[in-house]
């Protein structure tokens, strides 16, 4: 794959899963403020492996279920099974795209933590959502988002005080963006800018010919630097 547009779909939903065991709360609630240290917009793996326990194996075979059974629903037949996995937390995000580093992919997402006043916002497609405990969102991973409170119009520092438990845990996949099933549900054609492509040293996203500024507080474009 040399070039390819950029989906603005964003597919989501609200799956049942079971609220996380108080004592693996606990123990990611450690993670997050003393070994992590996030600060706002911060977003950082967690130990999968520890969350694959015994103690906990149930809980996250259940969340494995019901994503796959949703992602089957909208298309996606075995698509997870196919794609790597890992347990993420975040403390709000900046608006970013991801696209350098995941541009062969697509994200699926699904929330394991309970409600925290904080929204998804995908200022291309025009979309906020509520994240709560199961909800579950796929896009590519080269569109414009950010996680804010949901009081506010764009990423604000001041929104996450040191005192509040806002951290989100969630579970994330690498969809293969040139999987058919991936690419057709969210649109993406390929090959479209060969030429440039073959000037590029490294991934990027472009915008009118330039590789794409966006602003970590608003989500908009800016001049790139």
């Amino acid at each position: 794959m040399a070039s390819r547009s950029v989906s603005d779909v964003v597919l989501t939903g609200t799956v049942e899963v079971p609220a996380v065991p108080a004592l693996l709360a606990s123990h990611w609630q450690r993670e997050v403020a003393q070994h992590l240290a996030l600060a706002p917009g911060d977003v950082e793996a967690l130990n999968l492996a520890q969350y694959r326990t015994r103690a906990n194996a149930p809980h996250y075979r259940r969340c494995l279920q019901a994503a796959t059974d949703w992602a089957h629903g909208i298309g996606l037949p075995d698509v997870l099974a196919e794609s790597h996995i890992a347990l993420m937390a975040c403390r709000g995000a900046k608006y970013h795209h991801d696209g350098a580093q995941y541009g062969d992919s697509a994200f699926c997402n699904l929330f394991l933590s309970d409600d925290a006043g904080l929204d998804v916002h995908f200022p291309g497609a025009g979309l906020r959502i509520p994240l709560k405990r199961g909800t579950v969102v796929v896009f590519d991973t080269s569109q414009r988002h950010a996680v804010i409170r949901r009081s506010s119009g764009g990423f604000d520092v001041a929104d996450f005080a040191a005192d509040q438990d806002d951290a989100l845990v969630f579970l994330t996949w690498e969809l293969s963006i040139e999987n058919p099933d991936v690419s057709r549900v969210l649109g993406v054609t390929f090959d479209t800018d060969p030429r440039t492509a073959t000037t590029l040293a490294e991934p990027c996203v472009l915008l009118n010919g330039a590789a794409a500024c966006i602003c970590p507080e608003s989500g908009q474009w800016c001049p790139a630097v």
